[in-house]
């Protein structure tokens, strides 16, 4: 599968089957978190796996949207290791663990896993629940595992706007 097959392949999983997974995807899924491309090559990403019964349970408490996924993996970021914008002190942590949350979600769906973005999570509640540093910043949560047998995409998930609307050349 070329990299547009593969980009038109995924989508936001929202209905898992039960089934694990195998350690083997899960260490593949991780390299290519690993091997994306961060500001300056800082690396300041952390993963939390989540796969316990306990630890997901806990995640429960934090987001409606789980999914009941039989993993996640929580992305985040430190803020003190990340590349700082000179010209306005940008801290780039956010964007980093964006990449590499990316990477990762890409890496599952080659495996043929399913992934989906969460954003909507309590901050506190998971920065508590995980015992998260003060220095790292959780971004998203990715609830992975394989899809169910009736697991389709949204109905938006074709929708794309015509590259003339997203894109300009040298002035907006």
């Amino acid at each position: 599968m070329n990299f547009i097959e593969l980009s038109q392949a995924r989508y936001s999983l929202r209905n898992f089957d039960v089934r694990k997974v195998e350690q083997e995807k899960l260490d593949l899924v991780l390299k290519a978190a690993q091997l994306a491309p961060t500001a300056v090559n800082y690396q300041p990403q952390r993963i939390l796996v989540i796969e316990s019964d306990e630890a997901l349970t806990k995640l429960k408490d934090c987001t409606i949207f789980h999914f009941n996924a039989p993993m996640a993996l929580l992305v985040c970021a430190s803020k003190d290791e990340a590349w700082k914008r000179s010209y306005d002190g940008k801290c780039h942590a956010d964007i980093d663990a964006s990449i590499v949350a990316t990477h990762m979600m890409l890496q599952a769906t080659e495996l043929g896993l399913g992934t989906t973005w969460v954003g909507h999570f309590d901050p506190v509640a998971i920065r508590n629940a995980f015992s998260i540093p003060s220095d790292l910043e959780p971004v998203c949560i990715l609830p992975i595992g394989y899809p169910s047998e009736d697991a389709a995409p949204n109905p938006n998930h074709n929708k794309r706007k015509d590259i003339s609307e997203t894109v300009s050349y040298n002035s907006f």
